[in-house]
């Protein structure tokens, strides 16, 4: 059974952080309104609006705000791990890499069943070679990336968040000075390879971050931004680094992939400046209407950032089904279609959201439960489970889901990986951390 937004609402302590839940869904409302202005179809495939029009590229200083989800999410991470610490009676790390990924995960592989089996179906009938279709095939599954990278910062929660409880911060200083010293060896020593640690450096160096934020500890965020801004237009201005905050098609180096000292600048200016509207938030999120709304969305978001592409594709489809031309890309009628394109994707995905949105419901708490005692080798287990996770959802972001009869690949970490590979991994490590955490028990009450 599943708990109504307003039930939520209503029962919502008096000490929760409502601003993060409101930046949770604006960061990825942005996303999917980035990602429907900036996809660029025609009948020659996909493209993307800002390699066609560069001096656009700007808007991704604004635009590009995964930084800002990963920043909550160490937030959420830190208040649900220490939670956790203080009630159980054992190790809690299977526990709370399964409360991460069963609203994370469940939707996730529910998208990607029913996108293989239908890519599967357009194959085995001669439909995926068309370039319209393979391109859609290749960037329906793109996307995931950030939860592969979200399910990393989960898995570095527990070390991560000590380090920070010793040092404060200091921890996130290292981490900024691992993810600089990499680009210095990258850029400057032409080191190979070596420009890969930055996935790891630079969204954690952001992940920090939201320990800093559940602490308190965040209190000169005009200087945070000041110094990521500043930081960012000098790399940029001087440095090797490209303007644009996302990937562009065809481009020597991207500030996105893998990620750059530039682009954590560019988180870091982005945490200050939301810091700085936490006041004014904060006291418009205590209206019941407007807190009820963010909770609603809340409910949601994950399904429709999930669906968002394959909207946007219907919505072109749906196009061609009715004989229409699609115009140039960038052009003047394609302009005025956008308004049009975006409101029948709005449509388009509310009704994906309709279908699929239980998977993403939580369920409510069973009030006479509490937590059985941690297994021997639960953690281990669990640690395992969540890097084949990890990893196959990676590795389908990087394959998609074209080629599947053919056996298409791409590598990932100097391996091939397969989309059914890939999809294997998700789901055996998801089994593997269900399996490892402590079930439930309950208490009888005589």
């Amino acid at each position: 059974m599943t708990a109504s937004a307003s039930a939520i609402a209503a029962a919502t302590p008096a000490g929760r952080d409502r601003y993060v839940d409101l930046l949770r869904v604006a960061s990825l409302g942005t996303v999917i309104g980035g990602h429907w202005l900036m996809a660029a179809v025609s009948g020659d495939g996909i493209g993307n609006l800002l390699a066609l029009l560069p001096p656009l590229q700007v808007l991704t200083w604004a635009l590009q705000v995964m930084p800002v989800f990963f920043f909550v999410g160490g937030f959420s991470h830190a208040l649900s791990y220490r939670s956790l610490a203080r009630t159980a009676d054992g190790p809690v790390y299977a526990a709370f890499l399964r409360a991460r990924l069963q609203r994370l995960l469940r939707p996730t592989l529910v998208f990607v069943l029913v996108w293989g089996v239908l890519a599967l179906a357009v194959q085995l009938a001669g439909g995926g070679d068309g370039r319209l279709t393979g391109a859609a095939l290749r960037v329906v599954t793109q996307p995931l990336w950030f939860i592969g990278i979200y399910l990393a910062m989960a898995a570095f929660t527990p070390p991560l968040l000590r380090l920070h409880e010793r040092h404060g911060w200091a921890a996130f200083a290292g981490l900024v000075a691992a993810a600089a010293l990499v680009d210095v060896l990258r850029f400057a020593l032409g080191v190979p390879y070596v420009e890969f640690l930055n996935f790891a450096f630079v969204w954690l160096a952001v992940h920090q971050l939201g320990f800093l934020r559940a602490d308190g500890r965040i209190r000169r965020p005009a200087a945070l931004a000041a110094a990521g801004l500043a930081g960012a237009v000098l790399l940029v201005a001087y440095g090797p680094y490209p303007l644009s905050m996302v990937g562009m098609p065809g481009e020597r180096v991207s500030n996105m992939a893998p990620p750059t000292f530039a682009l954590l600048c560019h988180g870091m200016w982005l945490v200050g400046a939301v810091q700085l509207a936490a006041g004014p938030a904060t006291a418009w999120l205590r209206r019941p209407r407007v807190w009820r709304g963010v909770v609603a969305a809340n409910g949601i978001a994950m399904t429709a950032f999930l669906w968002h592409l394959t909207a946007m594709l219907g919505v072109y489809g749906v196009q061609l089904a009715l004989g229409l031309a699609l115009p140039v890309p960038a052009g003047a009628a394609w302009w005025a279609q956008v308004p049009v394109r975006v409101l029948a994707a709005i449509g388009l995905t509310g009704l994906f959201v309709a279908l699929f949105r239980r998977f993403e419901a939580p369920a409510r708490p069973a009030p006479a439960a509490e937590p059985a005692p941690a297994r021997r080798g639960s953690g281990a287990r669990a640690a395992l489970g969540i890097t084949l996770c990890l990893l196959g959802v990676l590795g389908l972001s990087m394959t998609g889901l074209g080629g599947l009869l053919e056996g298409h690949s791409a590598t990932l970490i100097a391996l091939p990986v397969t989309a059914p590979a890939a999809i294997g991994m998700a789901v055996g490590g998801w089994l593997l951390v269900e399996r490892s955490a402590p079930s439930r028990r309950v208490r009888l009450r005589g």
